[in-house]
C-alpha cells in the first residue's frame, strides 16, 4: 500500500503540536493514516494489537508467517520479497516512510518484509485490526482506500513488467519512486535511491549490467544526471514519460 497525503486531525483527538516531531510510531500510524484522529481509548487498544520494531539495514522485519500482517513503516524504506523457492526471490514492491502493506501468510511460497535503510515498523496481525475496524466507519474506509491505492500500484506492476521493454521499465521505475521520495525541483526532481541496483534490477526482472545499461542511455540522451549509486536527477519529466511508454492524459 502507497503513502497517502498526511491529513488534519480532528479537534479533540491525539494532535501534538505541528512543531513536536511524533516519535511513537503507533501515534504516527494513528496521526498520518487514520484521517479522523483516534482517541486515547482506540490509541491503547492499537498500542496492544501492534508490535514496533527497529530493522536494521539488509535485516527482515520478525514478522509471524502464520497469519496476515498490516505493517506501518514509520520510518525508513523496505521492500516486500517473495520467496518462491530455494535461493530465488522476487522483489514485489518497495514501501517508505508513512506507506502501509500487507504482507501475505506463507502459503505457497514465504513473504518477508527486508529493510533497505533503518527502519521502524509497526505490524498488526491483519484480520484482527480489520476486525477491529469493522464497526468504525472512518478507519475501515481508510484502510479500503489504502488497499484500492495497493491494488492499482500491482496492476501497473504488472503491465510494466509483461508489457514494456527494458528501458520503459527503468524509465517508468524513476518516475514512480520520484512520486513517492522525489524531492520537486522545479520541472525536474531529485531521487536518493536507498535500494541497490541488485534490487532495482531484481525488481524490474532485469540484469544489473541492464539497469545499468539502460541508466547511462537516459543520462545521454540528457534525461536524468546520476551522482554516485543513490542521487538521480530527474531532468526532464516529459522526456522520461514518454521513454517510459506512458500515455497522455486526454485534454
Amino acid at each position: 500500500m502507497t503513502g497517502a497525503p498526511r491529513w488534519p486531525i480532528c479537534a479533540g483527538m491525539i494532535q501534538p503540536a505541528p512543531s513536536t516531531p511524533i516519535t511513537d510510531p503507533v501515534q504516527l500510524f494513528a496521526a498520518t493514516v487514520l484521517r479522523e484522529g483516534v482517541d486515547e481509548p482506540t490509541l491503547a487498544c492499537l498500542r496492544q494489537l501492534g508490535q514496533s520494531h527497529q530493522v536494521s539495514r539488509g535485516c527482515a522485519a520478525p514478522l509471524k508467517e502464520s497469519e496476515d500482517q498490516l505493517v506501518f513503516v514509520a520510518e525508513g524504506a523496505t521492500k516486500l520479497v517473495a520467496h518462491v523457492a530455494v535461493g530465488r526471490e522476487q522483489i514485489l514492491a518497495f514501501h517508505f516512510a508513512r506507506d502501509l502493506v500487507w504482507v501475505p501468510a506463507r502459503l505457497m511460497c514465504a513473504f518477508s518484509l527486508c529493510a533497505v535503510a533503518d527502519s521502524d515498523i509497526v505490524a498488526f496481525p491483519a484480520h484482527r485490526l480489520l476486525d477491529y475496524a469493522r464497526d468504525r466507519a472512518a478507519i475501515l474506509g481508510v484502510l479500503l482506500e489504502r488497499s484500492m491505492q495497493a491494488l492499482h500500484g500491482s496492476r501497473s506492476e504488472a503491465i510494466t513488467l509483461g508489457r514494456k521493454s527494458a528501458q520503459e521499465r527503468v524509465a517508468s521505475f524513476l518516475l514512480a519512486i520520484a512520486d513517492r521520495i522525489g524531492s520537486p525541483e522545479g520541472s525536474s526532481a531529485l531521487l536518493e535511491l536507498p535500494m541497490s541496483r541488485r534490487d532495482i534490477a531484481d525488481s524490474l526482472g532485469l540484469t544489473i549490467e541492464t539497469v545499468s545499461r539502460q541508466l547511462s542511455e537516459l543520462r545521454l540522451l540528457g534525461l536524468i544526471e546520476t551522482s554516485g549509486r543513490s542521487f538521480v536527477r530527474l531532468r526532464n519529466l516529459c522526456g522520461l514519460r514518454e521513454r517510459a511508454g506512458q500515455v497522455p492524459l486526454a485534454a
